[in-house]
């Protein structure tokens, strides 16, 4: 009768040699997706027929999920057609991907507030995540301020007013508009 024991310690290192030898395998994976989602950017950017373009974009979006480049440039071509219903899918497919990034969050509140009328209990969400991404982001402030000046929430709006008003040497533009709206307010 044979010894089953001795093969066990051999399965282990069977399974470790196969999981190591699948590693960079699936790193080799991910970078030739990179690389074909690159391709399919570069191509669509060259592209005079904008219905085909986006396609590609979105296929590079499917190919390389994590990948920002094409989502940016699908961004870009739905806002510039004012279809704020589609900048809100692309920047809802990039954070599901990438769950920190404060940018399309700030995008998802802008598209929201270009709706007409403006979806801004929508957009307060997403302003609310990307300064809870990046506590030091001024626009996010802001826009956090001026909607809850909008709705009456005075003492809240003061308080993210106050942060975007703080940072007018790096962001004049931003501290310009919190000063705005603390005037309105009466708060100044």
């Amino acid at each position: 009768m044979r010894d089953r024991t001795a093969l066990k310690p051999l399965t282990l290192v069977a399974v470790l040699i196969f999981a190591l030898a699948c590693f960079p395998f699936s790193a080799r994976a991910q970078d030739a997706n990179a690389a074909k989602a690159r391709a399919l950017v570069d191509a669509a950017i060259k592209m005079s027929d904008s219905d085909a373009a986006v396609k590609l974009l979105w296929q590079a979006t499917d190919i390389a999920p994590a990948d920002e480049d094409a989502y940016v440039y699908l961004g870009l071509y739905y806002n510039s057609r004012s279809d704020f219903t589609n900048v809100v899918k692309v920047y809802q497919k990039l954070v599901k991907y990438q769950p920190n990034q404060v940018s399309a969050y700030l995008n998802i509140g802008e598209a929201y507030m270009s709706f007409s009328p403006p979806k801004t209990d929508d957009a307060l969400v997403y302003y609310r995540k990307a300064y809870q991404i990046d506590p030091k982001n001024t626009f996010a402030a802001l826009r956090i301020g001026q909607l809850l000046a909008q709705t009456g929430q005075r003492d809240d709006a003061l308080k993210y007013l106050k942060i975007a008003l703080g940072d007018s040497a790096k962001n004049p533009t931003v501290a310009s508009e919190a000063e705005k709206t603390l005037k309105q307010m009466g708060a100044l």
